[in-house]
């Protein structure tokens, strides 16, 4: 009989192990650590869902007092999207968003940061347009928020622009100032992922106030800088 020559490290390790308490199983297979692929997310399709959902609101003032919905327009693809207030009376008409006199200034904008609108996602806070264009309401924009998280969710852009204060009220609640927010990046959380976001004026409200435009453009070319920064394909 030969005896095995016992090591002093093996005996410590089996003391080791056999301190924790714990049955180990030794084996000789092979461990499988092949990750499971990641679920395809269908946008086209839950777009549609939730465009249903809104469709399908009961006791709203907006949606009995409008013509159409006005849900999206652009690529649902693209790294950044756009969220403005609601829609006008041409965008009511047309049934897309930013197509009256904002939606001329908005196409100017990005023009003049290399960007073209059917490459941005565009949006609004709420889908159907208030009456004679008002802001929406506080409870309109909280009703209304919930489907926006969704939307931004169902997206999931690399960065997420803000235009005026009832997209900013709309994430990030009414004690904050549009003047103090616009220009800095911030991070807002939806379903546990955190998104770049730019608060910035509407353009309907630069129409009205064309002092402001010097700030707007400001922001805009921060915008340029992140997305240059990020090296987004756009």
């Amino acid at each position: 009989m030969i005896k095995k020559p016992i090591n002093q490290n093996d005996i410590i390790n089996s003391e080791l192990i056999n301190s924790y308490g714990i049955d180990y199983v030794f084996t000789n297979k092979s461990i499988n650590r092949i990750k499971t692929k990641p679920q395809v997310v269908n946008k086209p399709e839950l777009l549609e869902n939730l465009k249903n959902k809104i469709l399908n609101i009961d006791n709203c003032d907006l949606k009995n007092n409008s013509k159409q919905i006005v849900f999206s327009d652009g690529s649902y693809e693209s790294p950044v999207m756009i969220v403005g207030e609601g829609p006008g009376q041409k965008e009511d008409e047309i049934g897309k968003p930013f197509v009256g006199d904002a939606g001329i200034l908005l196409n100017k904008m990005l023009n003049a940061i290399s960007l073209k609108r059917d490459k941005i996602y565009i949006t609004n806070v709420v889908n159907y347009r208030p009456p004679e264009n008002r802001k929406p309401e506080p409870t309109e924009i909280i009703k209304y928020s919930n489907f926006l998280r969704e939307h931004i969710s169902i997206i999931d852009p690399k960065l997420l622009i803000l235009m005026g204060s009832t997209a900013m009220e709309a994430l990030f609640g009414s004690k904050i100032k549009i003047s103090k927010e616009r220009g800095n990046w911030k991070e807002i959380i939806i379903k546990q992922k955190s998104y770049l976001t730019m608060i910035t004026f509407h353009p309907a409200y630069l129409l009205r106030l064309p002092d402001q435009k010097k700030y707007s453009w400001l922001d805009l070319k921060e915008i340029r800088k992140k997305i240059d920064e990020l090296n987004l394909n756009i």
